[in-house]
């Protein structure tokens, strides 16, 4: 994925996220400014999938548990979600994202991979920053990477998409 620019994977993985949550939840997403840097995001649920090849990273999305719970309920089409169901969502979605940039770029260049997705909870910062205090359930992470804010349009569900790389 030599050929590949940042820019190209960002519009790649904006547009995934919009149409992911159009195509399954028939919801419009609004995409807000991206931060070409790492800062600690806290978060009360957190979907991760690995991408392996050519390039190695990761694609996140981190919300609140508020707004987790409300893509649950429509992603699942259920009246209540429960944690399991909120993980279950949480990691679909991701996954589903991170399923476009594979389709795309293994279709172009070939060499993606990607993991399994994973669901945890707490804050997200950069490995070269130690932790608050002890105990800190802190994940710590080492790459480059941007965070790509998102809400719907009633502002209801807020959420950030990470990609590193």
């Amino acid at each position: 994925m030599a050929g590949i620019t940042f820019e190209e994977i960002m519009f790649t993985i904006m547009s995934a996220t919009q149409d992911t949550f159009m195509t399954y939840m028939g919801m419009e997403i609004l995409a807000g400014k991206i931060e070409k840097k790492i800062e600690p995001v806290e978060s009360d649920v957190v979907g991760i999938v690995g991408v392996a090849g050519d390039r190695v990273g990761y694609i996140m999305y981190a919300t609140e548990k508020s707004s987790a719970v409300l893509v649950a309920k429509e992603l699942l089409m259920m009246e209540e979600a429960d944690d399991e169901a909120v993980r279950d969502a949480i990691g679909e979605l991701t996954n589903n994202i991170a399923g476009v940039f594979k389709s795309k770029y293994h279709e172009l260049y070939g060499s993606v991979a990607l993991g399994l997705p994973l669901v945890v909870s707490g804050k997200i910062r950069p490995v070269s920053e130690p932790p608050e205090q002890s105990g800190d359930t802190s994940m710590n992470i080492r790459c480059k990477g941007v965070t790509i804010p998102f809400k719907s349009l009633n502002s209801n569900i807020a959420f950030r998409v990470m990609v590193y790389m």
